[in-house]
């Protein structure tokens, strides 16, 4: 089980690519656990190729999940592979995104937007 750790503002998103078996009958779950009022989890668009062509049967196929920061806070997102019509079998794969959502990354980006920064003006 690969787990990865991910430092986000409120606002900001991150793009988790999953391959999943989609063909066989398998889905990725998701559970959202520590301050789950930090973060959202939502199915991102398809990739292009999977928008376009159907996949083969018992091919892989690549799932997108966007994570994005919405309050200071701290979470663990547990996605599990599982296949929904066998609840008791033990996932196919397990992934954990660790989340750290800190505000004051926000007020920075904010600061630099509200200064007027950018190229001198010429007069």
């Amino acid at each position: 089980m690969e787990v990865r750790k991910v430092e986000l503002a409120p606002g900001e998103p991150y793009e988790l690519r999953l391959t999943g078996r989609g063909a066989r009958g398998y889905v990725w779950t998701w559970r959202v656990t520590g301050d789950a009022d930090a973060v959202s989890v939502s199915e991102g668009p398809p990739s292009p190729t999977a928008a376009t062509e159907p996949p083969l049967p018992g091919a892989t196929v690549e799932r997108v999940y966007v994570v994005r920061g919405r309050a200071a806070g701290s979470a663990r997102i547990r996605f599990a592979q599982v296949r929904p019509p066998y609840p008791d079998e033990a996932p196919y794969d397990e992934f954990v995104l660790d989340v750290d959502v800190d505000a004051d990354v926000d007020a920075d980006v904010d600061a630099d937007v509200d200064s007027g920064g950018g190229p001198p003006s010429e007069g």
